[in-house]
């Protein structure tokens, strides 16, 4: 067997392995069809918790007449013990709008235990939100828990409370610490007739938002989300992990397993997902992770596209190219991972493979020297867009791709 054919297989496997856990996602509300409104990639490698109540918030990119709300165990090793949900619009910080506030049910119980590996769909809230409207999700874990399954870049703040269950408490008196990850909190869905359906921008810390400020919502999905609303609106989700690779796990677990191994689950089981935009490879190239611990070459990169590629439209998802952004200045450049990542661009450009392409490259590029970012553009740290740029990245894309 070809390396090329293994990476199809792998894909293929993997792909259904990482839908079935999420296979109840695809059931319709009686008024309309759920759609993923906002939805992070989740990795092993969080903290631990005891009988503590952690309020976080969920940012909808449409909004919708009612919501359900996702729960995650996908990384954990042992079960998970959920003494209460609740959900509510955000005020101010972790305090909510005076009543506004809702209990969540699962298969109507108000506790639960999730085991590990498993996921969970919570009943229909008949709460309506509106896109944009941020939602406060309290979850209270009575019991000590194992490394939790998070993600851990959140670029949006989270709050903990002292011991006890306060997920019922409208005001934030008794949440005393501050983060910026999401803890077990893997989706929100809405149930929206005129929405048309959901993108999912898929890729690395680049798309996850890496230097962008906390709770702003600037990151290039969030920008495109803002530039597809309107009365026939299209939900973007944004399942980009910091560090991830499309070939190899990251050692640092906390980053992920590779994207050939979670694009079947971040991606394709979204409910409602019409299309995906892939930007990815950067961290193969930064790395030189080649498969099987070998140096990266571009068709390494090609051959994993290809099996991306192949695992969406198995699915009927179509799925769109972005090339990859100059990193000139930054610790992973150097001239033969320049020719590495301008290769595998001229191939995401011409090759034919996928739906469409969105020239990520040439929109973020300084015109006298294109292995840079513009400086107007850069975060400071050569690699990762600052607010322009990622409003650059979100302006690129020709929304005529996303409408077919």
């Amino acid at each position: 067997m070809t390396k090329k054919t293994l990476l199809c297989a792998m894909a293929v496997v993997l792909g259904i392995m990482g839908s079935t856990n999420n296979a109840t996602a695809a059931a319709n509300h009686p008024n309309g069809p759920w759609i993923s409104s906002w939805s992070p990639s989740m990795t092993i490698g969080g903290p631990n918790f005891t009988d503590q109540t952690l309020r976080m918030v969920a940012h909808p990119s449409v909004g919708g007449a009612g919501l359900r709300l996702h729960l995650s165990n996908l990384r954990g090793t042992t079960p998970l013990a959920v003494g209460a949900v609740s959900v509510a619009l955000q005020a101010d910080r972790a305090t909510a709008v005076a009543g506004s506030q809702r209990a969540v049910t699962f298969s109507h119980a108000r506790t639960l235990t999730i085991p590990a590996g498993h996921e969970v769909v919570s009943d229909p809230i008949p709460m309506p939100v509106r896109a944009e409207q941020n939602v406060l999700v309290s979850l209270y874990l009575p019991q000590a828990t194992s490394s939790a399954t998070w993600h851990s870049d959140a670029f949006d703040v989270s709050y903990l409370s002292k011991p006890g269950n306060h997920a019922a408490e409208a005001d934030d008196g008794n949440y005393v610490t501050a983060t910026t990850s999401w803890y077990y909190l893997a989706g929100l869905d809405v149930v929206s007739p005129a929405a048309t359906g959901t993108v999912v921008a898929f890729g690395d810390s680049i798309t996850d938002g890496y230097n962008t400020p906390a709770s702003v919502y600037h990151r290039w999905p969030d920008d495109l989300a803002r530039r597809l609303a309107g009365p026939r609106p299209t939900a973007v989700v944004d399942a980009g992990i910091g560090g991830n690779r499309v070939l190899t796990d990251v050692p640092n677990i906390w980053q992920g397993v590779s994207a050939l191994k979670r694009f079947g689950h971040d991606a394709l089981a979204q409910p409602g997902v019409r299309t995906v935009i892939l930007m990815e490879g950067i961290n193969d190239i930064g790395n030189n992770a080649g498969p099987g611990g070998a140096p990266l070459t571009a068709q390494d990169l090609i051959d994993g596209y290809r099996a991306l590629i192949g695992q969406a439209h198995r699915a009927g998802v179509r799925i769109i190219g972005g090339t990859m952004l100059p990193d000139k200045g930054a610790g992973y450049y150097s001239a033969p991972a320049e020719a590495i990542r301008q290769a595998a661009n001229a191939w995401i450009r011409t090759g034919g493979a996928f739906d469409g392409v969105v020239d990520f490259d040439q929109a973020v590029q300084d015109p006298s020297d294109p292995a840079a970012l513009r400086p107007s553009f850069d975060s400071g740290d050569h690699l990762h867009p600052n607010e322009a740029g990622m409003q650059a990245m979100a302006d690129a894309i020709d929304l005529r791709l996303l409408a077919q």
